[in-house]
């Protein structure tokens, strides 16, 4: 079965990891619902964009998904959510005794609260279509930790957690539900931090890329969004019809250690 003409609602996705999969959608036919908490003309305009480069339908949608009820009101006002690409998230990094409690109920809100509440309203629709795909994008820090990360690590650990119970709820149904777990990947975010990096170190770009930023990534190389966007178009493939409650590491071999 193709892909072609489902409706993806992609959470996060006007920048970085969430761009590239909503374009890796768009390619294969899908209509896709865009999203920040931004509402501005550049938004709607990147919709348009993608919707004309591939001939399919493209929206955006305002929603602050620290809100419950706005991370709800997404999926209700998308209409339509065949396939739900839970995305956005947000960092900070401080020891446990000095983590603001501002930021780790932020981190908490929208890196793990924010899937709850869209799945919560896309399964029905997905059981009314008789077909469906949840794609959580975790992090390796779904499946292992590093110091200072307590409310990324524990909303991540979380995700996965949340991603293997909607499949066992949903296995018995034509709907899947998968994590897909990143190492460091090459956005415009990463990237800007690269010459910031170099200064403070004094290293060239390629020592800070492969001893500072890929310490941890055996492959010592980036995932691109490109790629983590094929994953979900796999994850949204015939293949992968007995592929649900799992996680799939696209890190170089990070959590192979």
């Amino acid at each position: 079965m193709s892909i072609k003409g489902k409706t993806a609602v992609v959470t996060g996705s006007n920048s970085g990891i969430g761009l590239g999969i909503v374009e890796e959608l768009a390619k294969a036919g899908v209509n896709v619902v865009l999203n920040s908490f931004t509402d501005r003309d550049e938004d709607h305009a990147l919709a348009e964009k993608i919707g004309k480069e591939h001939g399919v339908t493209a929206r955006y949608i305002k929603a602050d998904l620290s809100k419950g009820e706005e991370a709800r009101a997404l999926v209700e006002q998308a209409g339509t959510c065949d396939i739900l690409v839970n995305n956005a998230g947000i960092q900070h990094v401080a020891p446990i005794d000095e983590f603001p409690v501002d930021k780790w109920n932020a981190i908490i809100a929208i890196n793990m609260n924010s899937a709850f509440h869209t799945t919560a309203v896309a399964l029905p629709m997905m059981r009314k279509a008789g077909w469906g795909r949840v794609v959580n994008i975790a992090s390796a820090h779904g499946l292992t930790a590093s110091p200072y990360k307590s409310a990324y690590v524990s909303a991540k650990h979380g995700v996965v957690g949340m991603t293997k119970v909607v499949a066992l709820e949903t296995a018995q149904e034509p709907i899947t539900a998968n994590a897909i777990c990143p190492g460091y990947v090459l956005t415009p975010l990463v990237e800007a931090q690269i010459p910031d990096t170099m200064k403070e170190y004094n290293m060239s770009r390629e020592d800070v890329i492969k001893k500072v930023m890929l310490e941890r990534q055996p492959s010592k190389e980036f995932a691109t969004v490109e790629q983590l966007g094929g994953v979900v178009v796999f994850l949204c493939s015939p293949a992968a019809d007995q592929i649900t409650g799992t996680t799939i590491s696209v890190d170089g071999g990070w959590t192979a250690l």
